[in-house]
């Protein structure tokens, strides 16, 4: 079975039991190195953090760059917990919650990668900080225990072992993290659930319910299989931001979460079930317009912060709210390269419209080429946004292909900035795998 996109390997050969095969052809070593004795316990995972001070530095790395994305963990009572585990006597932090430590080595790791002087002691000092987190997880018993610590650590190590050139890793690891979320009951509207909580930890929820999804539904885009987070009964209009509470956050978060909640639960619906199947996105001419009338709707309920800008505004707007930018350039590539993939989809009763393809394909792309301008190194370590642009300069690069004919067309400045999309994110590529730095 082939990607829709061309993009990917073929689905294993299971009729080779003989044989192991990787499943994506990326990554092939196991992803959490053992550094671990049998009877060191959690007091031998917390004897490996570092220094109070690198662990600040990294803890705000984190936080000025990936919950920017992923805006799911509360800065204010993260920080009281881990100022107070930080208090603790050696013997008492001992004894503290694992799935704390867990969460705290996940964001260490996070943020390692991050280290604007990234080496292959950075990637090293990285991966370390990933195992221990795994093995604080352990301490945790947490194939039969869950908590909100604990599904966090877990969200944190997919993205990690993606970035990290894991892929294969991280979609397994994801699985036992979605069936933990389902057994905690994330799935569920905590009004329900958990009628007598207070309004700080329903938010909480629903916010780790909103990253198990986001997470979910656009890893299966890349990688062409069924979507898992599938059964809910949440909604994206119970996710309210109230100032006076201490649930608040910064004031773009809980637009760009519902932004990025709607989306997903049309993309997994349209986009991730047919295409995990190797079926065509759109049955019918009138399904690909209401499909794409669906996506509109979409972008229309999107703040126009979101929606209303230009090359230049982003790189004035980056001077003082980079987190906003972060969060507009990953929403744009997120919704265009699936309408991208809309238009893109053809079948026997339905043609592939190149004129939307290519045009969607290049809002998404522009949207990287904005990431690479403004944030440069940061670029690279992102997998799924330099993923998705390879996939959108593969999709024009087989558009041109197969519409030679058309170049001298009235639609041929399209083509045309088609080719200056390649060439230009190849000469990304190509500057990307240099050098010590070089991406695999």
């Amino acid at each position: 079975m082939n990607s829709p996109t061309g993009a990917l390997p073929d689905v294993p050969n299971t009729n080779q039991p003989a044989s192991a095969s990787n499943v994506f052809g990326i990554g092939s070593e196991h992803p959490f190195a053992n550094y671990w004795t049998c009877q060191g316990g959690l007091a031998e995972v917390i004897s490996v953090l570092p220094e109070k001070i690198q662990a600040d530095m990294l803890l705000e790395r984190y936080f000025d760059i990936v919950d920017c994305v992923y805006p799911y963990i509360h800065r204010q009572t993260f920080y009281a917990d881990y100022s107070h585990f930080w208090s603790l006597s050696t013997t008492d932090k001992a004894n503290s919650d694992a799935a704390l430590i867990a969460l705290i080595f996940s964001m260490l790791a996070m943020g390692t990668q991050f280290v604007s002087a990234h080496s292959s002691t950075t990637k090293q000092t990285a991966e370390f900080y990933v195992s221990a987190a795994h093995q604080a997880l352990r301490m945790s018993s947490y194939l039969n225990k869950t908590s909100i610590r604990s599904i966090q650590s877990m969200v944190l190590i997919v993205y990690f072992l993606i970035n990290d050139n894991h892929a294969s890793d991280g979609w397994a690891f994801a699985g036992i993290l979605i069936r933990q979320a389902y057994a905690m009951g994330l799935h569920r509207d905590p009004n329900i659930v958990c009628p007598h909580a207070t309004t700080f930890e329903k938010q909480q929820r629903r916010k780790l319910w909103q990253a198990v999804l986001f997470q979910d539904t656009f890893l299966t885009v890349l990688l062409s299989l069924p979507p898992s987070a599938t059964h809910t009964d949440r909604l994206v209009a119970d996710l309210v931001d109230d100032a006076s509470s201490i649930a608040s956050s910064s004031p773009t978060d809980v637009a760009y979460i519902r932004g990025c909640w709607t989306l997903a639960n049309l993309v997994q619906e349209s986009i991730c079930s047919p295409r995990s199947l190797s079926l065509p996105i759109a049955s019918t001419p009138r399904h690909k317009s209401t499909l794409l009338a669906s996506f509109r709707a979409v972008y229309r309920s999107f703040p126009d912060q979101f929606r209303c800008w230009d090359s230049s505004s982003i790189a004035h707007l980056a001077l003082t709210n980079k987190r906003l930018v972060r969060q507009t350039l990953f929403l744009t590539s997120n919704y265009w390269h699936n309408v991208m993939l809309l238009h893109s989809s053809e079948s026997k009763e339905v043609l592939m419209n190149v004129k939307g393809t290519l045009e969607a394909a290049h809002e998404a792309i522009s949207a990287f080429f904005l990431l690479v301008e403004v944030f440069g190194e940061e670029a690279r370590v992102w997998w799924v946004f330099c993923h998705r642009a390879f996939l959108e300069s593969v999709c024009m690069g087989n558009i041109l292909r197969e519409q030679k004919i058309h170049v001298d067309s009235g639609d041929s400045g399209m083509f045309a900035r088609a080719r200056g999309d390649i060439t230009k994110m190849i000469d990304i590529m190509t500057n990307m795998s240099e050098g010590e730095n070089g991406c695999e």
